[in-house]
């Protein structure tokens, strides 16, 4: 009997462990940005990774990691409306983005906003991955 109560509590356990995805931004996101969204060709199109984690009190992160890569400077989330807001030095020019993240409750949850880079400025959506 006490080793049934044991298992059931360990398999209780693993279960809530499996279920916590942690901060609403850690993850990595994929998507893109419109740099023009009047005129919306296939060539305006910027595609955009995010790799995003929170340490228990900073959003910390990459834009686009690789050789293109920006560190995240200024990352901010207001959980009352999960407005979000993040920065970055990028080779192209100081990313500016302004986004709310849809679904929240959903591990493909997405963030669409606004985005700015070099003097360009547009529309964005990315999506979390599972």
């Amino acid at each position: 009997m006490m080793r049934t109560r044991r298992f059931c509590l360990l398999l209780l356990v693993a279960g809530l462990a499996i279920a916590q995805e942690g901060h609403p931004l850690t993850g990595t996101w994929h998507g893109s940005w419109l740099s023009n969204p009047t005129a919306p060709a296939a060539t305006q199109h910027t595609d955009i990774t995010l790799v995003i984690t929170w340490d228990g009190k900073n959003i910390n992160g990459i834009v686009n990691p690789g050789f293109d890569g920006a560190k995240l400077q200024n990352a901010t989330l207001d959980p009352k409306g999960w407005m979000v807001h993040l920065e970055a030095d990028a080779k192209g020019g100081k990313i500016v983005a302004d986004g709310k993240i849809e679904n929240v409750t959903n591990a493909r949850r997405s963030i669409s906003g606004t985005w700015t880079q070099g003097g360009r400025r547009g529309d964005f959506k990315v999506v979390r991955d599972n």
